[in-house]
């Protein structure tokens, strides 16, 4: 199978353009900061990241896929499964584990510092989806490397996963309005916007729940679900409490906020 990278980037512009359509059109919340402050802030994050994980990680998990395949190496190269189940299978691994590390991510204080970059954002929408800090990034890839040569996930199973973990990030990450009737179906199987918003809450208790980013099941199954927010999805303040300043929102400022020291907070 060639490298998958054109058909990534052609599958993050349909989708990141159709969710900052939607919520351009629909909006969900008023955004309380400067949108294109914000956005091109969030960008430069995204090419800053892009370029370190091009320049630092040698192989990305598409090319561990391959030579996992090529060396027969891992779990799923030594079963005899039928293909399509190997890949249903390993997708739902793939995405469990996602649930998993982004668990770790918020228990363990010095992974919460890098993730906290993340939640920082005093508006949610498309572009959260995609700001991430340069060390968590780099601590992702190398863990979804490791997973995928241990697993010997197949490497169309790789391509499926990427394509939609990047789409559904942007998706329940975006600020626009989904009818209640059809959140509350969806819900039960996927991520929704309204589902992850809750997660942005600056209520610790909020902010600590609701971990999946495609499939809801991770959450409902192991009891960290939460329904709506305390205050309303019209009311909920976004971000984290000890990092509020407008200004914390430059690049700058995000790439040096693990290391800084703020103030603490009580919930």
């Amino acid at each position: 199978m060639q490298d998958p990278s054109l058909l990534r980037l052609v599958c993050f512009i349909v989708v990141f353009g159709s969710c900052a359509l939607w919520e351009y059109r629909f909006p969900r919340k008023t955004l309380t900061q400067s949108k294109w402050f914000r956005w091109g802030n969030n960008f430069a994050l995204v090419a800053l990241n892009s370029f370190l994980l091009a320049t630092l990680i040698p192989i990305a998990a598409f090319q561990a896929a391959v030579i996992a395949q090529e060396s027969q190496w891992g779990l799923f190269n030594t079963l005899s499964l039928p293909k399509e189940l190997s890949i249903l299978i390993c997708v739902l691994l793939l995405d469990c584990a996602i649930y998993l590390q982004h668990l770790v991510f918020h228990r363990v204080s010095w992974l919460w510092k890098l993730h906290r970059v993340h939640h920082a954002d005093l508006d949610i929408d498309v572009t959260t989806g995609t700001r991430f800090h340069p060390i968590e990034m780099i601590l992702s890839m190398l863990i979804k490397v490791s997973l995928v040569i241990a697993l010997g996930v197949p490497v169309i199973a790789v391509v499926i996963f990427e394509i939609v973990l990047n789409a559904s990030a942007m998706f329940n990450h975006s600020n626009a309005h989904l009818p209640l009737w059809i959140d509350k179906r969806l819900r039960k199987v996927i991520v929704t916007p309204d589902m992850h918003r809750v997660h942005h809450s600056v209520i610790v208790k909020e902010t600590h729940s609701n971990f999946g980013f495609f499939l809801s099941v991770w959450d409902i199954w192991f009891k960290t679900y939460r329904a709506q927010p305390k205050l309303g999805h019209d009311n909920v303040q976004i971000g984290v409490p000890e990092i509020q300043d407008g200004k914390e929102q430059r690049l700058d400022l995000m790439l040096r906020q693990p290391f800084a020291r703020f103030p603490t907070t009580k919930d």
